[in-house]
């Protein structure tokens, strides 16, 4: 067996469940789930529709590269939403099942173990695959905190030189799981003139970048700017997803794009890997990427939620702050993390993620120690009943 396999960690909902082991929750109130990020508004009728008029496609054997009509789709939203050139569709787009399991595929294909001990670059908290996926592809994870008093910025002034030296590969997340930050412009010029100097590629997580409060003010893509500093997408590689966006995290459908050097050897990688698309979803899929109407009803339903439960918690931990973006509560509670998720599903039958679980002991301290994550999923009323439930119990 590869022997990296016996580097990773439990993954967060395992540990929940050994936390919860021998916990009775209180029998008179009914569960509430806001642990994991799953969407659970329903699914827009004319994505159903789509992938049932396409089943046929089930038929056929799909390519790696995905139809032009799909590629297409992606390319015309990506200048819809972030005001670039249109993507080349053979060189800068390829289409894949979920933006999750392509995070951890770039890795593989990234990363050169011919050179001594390479590292990537992850923030800290994090989504869990760039760990593992560092791990599996023969790298060293090194982990930036993001701390409040940093606005929960990645600050990669605090990388030693020899690390940079390096580093192969940057993960980056924004808007951030779990804290919604996004990254400014000055962030991203920062973060391309280090990947210039250093030569290592930055793969940007953008998979909450279509959940934001403001309808005039959406979040700044990777690819944007990029275009907006006068770069081309050099060392770029971006990740987007349509789980969140239009509610269909069981179809597993997302993008990657980029640069066009390195998008033609990932696909290359992906033949091999055997990450195909099926046609019926890619179908779907593109009906989804070529409607905006059900995205924005989507948004609207978020900023509801966020907008009533915000104050609601505000009176019971003073820190809770509406976020940049995403659909999460980063909650600094001051408290043990673990013994507030342990109350919080005892006695209010409410399920949080403690944030340590999403975090790793770096530079001498955990930061997510102290922190719960909620996912403001659920339907307002049920959130509402969660929020009330937590007032009465703290």
């Amino acid at each position: 067996m590869n022997e990296n396999l016996n580097l990773l960690q439990p993954y967060p909902f395992q540990r929940l469940r050994d936390l919860f082991e021998g916990i009775v929750p209180n029998s008179q109130y009914t569960a509430v789930n806001l642990s994991i990020g799953e969407p659970k508004h329903e699914t827009p009728k004319i994505i159903q529709k789509s992938l049932i008029d396409h089943i046929a496609g089930l038929a056929n054997y799909p390519t790696t590269l995905g139809s032009v009509e799909l590629r297409q789709a992606i390319a015309n939203w990506a200048t819809r939403r972030y005001g670039i050139p249109t993507l080349d569709i053979d060189k800068e787009i390829i289409p894949v099942n979920g933006s999750r399991e392509a995070l951890f595929a770039l890795a593989q294909a990234v990363i050169d173990t011919s050179k001594p001990n390479p590292v990537v670059i992850s923030p800290n908290p994090f989504y869990q695959i760039y760990e593992g996926a560092a791990f599996l592809a023969g790298a060293e994870p090194y982990f930036i905190n993001t701390l409040p008093e940093n606005q929960h910025k990645m600050d990669f002034s605090t990388v030693p030189s020899d690390v940079l030296n390096r580093t192969q590969l940057v993960y980056v997340c924004s808007p951030g799981n779990p804290s919604g930050k996004v990254m400014s412009l000055d962030d991203w010029q920062e973060l391309f003139k280090l990947s210039d100097q250093y030569g290592f590629v930055i793969a940007a997580d953008e998979c909450y970048s279509e959940i934001y409060f403001d309808e005039t003010n959406p979040p700044l893509g990777a690819l944007q700017a990029a275009n907006k500093l006068g770069r081309d997408y050099s060392r770029l590689v971006v990740f987007s997803s349509l789980s969140k966006r239009s509610n269909v995290p069981g179809m597993r459908s997302g993008f990657v794009a980029g640069d066009s050097a390195i998008i033609p050897k990932f696909l290359l990688y992906r033949t091999y890997h055997g990450c195909a698309m099926s046609p019926a979803i890619q179908a779907a899929s593109e009906t989804a990427w070529n409607d905006e109407a059900h995205v924005v009803e989507n948004r609207r339903l978020y900023t509801e939620k966020f907008s009533t439960i915000t104050p609601m918690l505000k009176t019971v931990w003073s820190a809770v702050e509406m976020p940049d973006a995403a659909f999460y509560l980063w909650i600094q509670t001051n408290q043990d993390d673990t013994a507030v998720a342990i109350k919080l599903k005892r006695d209010a039958n409410i399920t949080v993620l403690p944030g340590s679980y999403l975090a790793r002991d770096a530079h001498g301290i955990n930061p997510g120690k102290g922190f719960i994550r909620m996912a403001l999923v659920a339907p307002l009323a049920e959130c509402v009943e969660a929020a009330q439930r937590i007032q009465q119990l703290y």
